[in-house]
């Protein structure tokens, strides 16, 4: 049976340690290495997984942006060094390397040529100036086109994006992702009551706190839109503290006291997407999945989102959402007044927008195509 080993290097859990999670349930028992402690170990250890943790990893690592230039992480590389050594030692008794991260990544690269074992990379970025610095997209490339057996991406702007950087096509297998999503029964006043979450018009915005996720956008366009409430959830990752700390001054302007609530980082999402009355996803930068979108058009509600990279085609182009230009307060101020007048096209758009969410985006179909992808790799190897 095939051994894979898991690594990923945050210790917080975001949109690709969600997918890990997800993937890991095809793999009882599997190794997973770690770069630090924190929420995801605790998840893994729970679900009985062998989870084994740097020695060297979080500090000044652990914050390091990922649009740090290749020379300001020098000091680093201490570090690194020793983490590579510590996963290349636990990967001899594995049959295959899965990266679930840009820094996990560069590790495994390193660690793979070491012990000669061939090495999976999913890819959850989009690799563009927009989010990695020159060298960064240099080095990433260079260690995927020499050491990358096939790399896994979400979508085929993910894939576009990597080849335009210079990437090999034939590395390149889109995977999207996948989710299931039990949902309450109960009504949107029943759920917002047990939430404490105030009645009439609603918004929400779900992801991490980081300028190029949009949040700001969506303050902006609330300004002209009187009487609607916002709640923004997620929490501040990989040094973008400040920008947390411009949206609560942007939140405390006058004309938005009171009308935003910041929930910080939650574990009931898909309640929260059933409470609102509309999500929006208000990236400023090409997105390479959206899981919120599919969150939501699961649970029925209106999606909003900029018309930037994968958005498009999760919204089928506008029939499963509302699609709008990115950084664009006025346009989306527009669109959420539209949606919030409840149009009589919208419950149609809403049946399917939540088919199409089953029908492409289901955990099963996302699970069994990795397991694939690590099965064959794995027999390349030995033969």
């Amino acid at each position: 049976m095939t051994r894979p080993l898991f690594v990923n290097h945050a210790s917080a859990i975001a949109g690709a340690e969600l997918i890990l999670i997800d993937a890991l349930q095809s793999w009882p028992g599997a190794s997973v290495f770690l770069f630090d402690h924190g929420p995801l170990e605790t998840v893994l250890a729970d679900q009985n997984f062998e989870v084994t943790i740097s020695h060297w990893g979080g500090g000044k690592l652990a914050t390091m942006r990922r649009d740090t230039d290749a020379l300001r992480a020098l000091p680093l590389l201490m570090r690194f060094s020793a983490i590579t050594l510590e996963l290349a030692k636990a990967a001899l008794g594995h049959d295959v390397i899965y990266a679930n991260s840009q820094k996990a990544f560069v590790v495994a690269a390193i660690a793979s040529a070491l012990v000669r074992k061939p090495l999976i990379w999913h890819l959850h970025d989009i690799i563009s100036a927009a989010h990695f610095g020159k060298s960064q997209r240099r080095l990433q490339i260079t260690l995927a086109n020499r050491r990358a057996a096939r790399i896994i991406v979400p979508s085929p702007a993910a894939a576009d994006a990597f080849i335009a950087e210079g990437g090999r096509p034939g590395l390149v297998t889109v995977v999207p992702n996948g989710l299931n999503m039990a949902l309450d029964s109960r009504s949107k006043a029943d759920i917002r009551a047990e939430l404490a979450l105030p009645e009439g018009p609603l918004v929400g915005v779900f992801s991490r706190l980081a300028a190029w996720k949009g949040q700001h956008v969506l303050l902006q366009a609330l300004k002209s839109l009187h009487g609607v409430r916002c709640i923004v959830a997620g929490e501040a990752l990989f040094g973008e503290q400040a920008y947390a700390d411009h949206l609560n001054d942007l939140a405390a302007e006058a004309d938005l006291a009171g009308r935003v609530l910041f929930l910080g980082p939650r574990s009931d999402v898909p309640l929260l997407m059933q409470a609102v009355d509309v999500m929006v996803h208000p990236s400023i930068h090409p997105e390479p999945f959206g899981r919120t979108l599919v969150e939501a058009m699961l649970a029925g509600t209106p999606v909003i989102a900029s018309d930037a990279g994968a958005c498009r085609e999760i919204l089928d182009g506008g029939k499963a959402g509302t699609l709008v230009p990115p950084n664009d307060p006025r346009a989306l101020a527009d669109a959420l007044t539209a949606v919030l007048a409840r149009p009589s096209g919208l419950d149609a758009q809403l049946r399917y927008a939540t088919e199409r969410a089953k029908s492409f985006y289901g955990a099963d179909a996302m699970r069994a195509a990795i397991s694939t992808i690590i099965t064959d790799v794995a027999k390349e190897a030995r033969h």
